[in-house]
């Protein structure tokens, strides 16, 4: 059984930046895709930014491009996911998730297999 290790989310400025870090414990190959999901009040699941491990292609969503970079570590299969010129939008709960056997890098958290347990990100002055 795989469990996504994720930091803490917390409080941001408007403006402000934020690194998140996720890792699939108990797993030491770096195989499948890793990725972020976001879920607002009232809204779905859905995509921030996500990871191959193989190739290193990556997805975002359109209103995070540009301002947001997901890495892979060079240790312990962690994944990294910066968050820059954040907004008061970028309020949610983000979920780490990890696939082993996903084909490409999936933007439906259907096709996505273990999930963190979310921690929430609040950008507020």
């Amino acid at each position: 059984q795989v469990q996504l290790v994720e930091s803490e989310g917390g409080v941001v400025q408007p403006g402000g930046a934020r690194r998140r870090a996720c890792a699939p414990s108990g797993r030491t190959e770096r195989s499948g895709a890793m990725g972020w999901f976001r879920q607002r009040p009232g809204k779905e699941r859905e995509v921030v930014a996500a990871i191959k491990w193989s190739g290193g292609t990556t997805l975002y969503a359109n209103d995070v491009r540009g301002r947001f970079t997901i890495s892979r570590g060079n240790a312990k299969n962690t994944a990294y996911l910066q968050m820059n010129s954040l907004s008061p939008a970028a309020t949610a709960l983000y979920y780490c998730t990890f696939g082993s056997s996903v084909v490409g890098v999936p933007s439906t958290a259907a096709s996505w297999t273990y999930w963190g347990q979310g921690t929430q990100v609040t950008v507020s002055s």
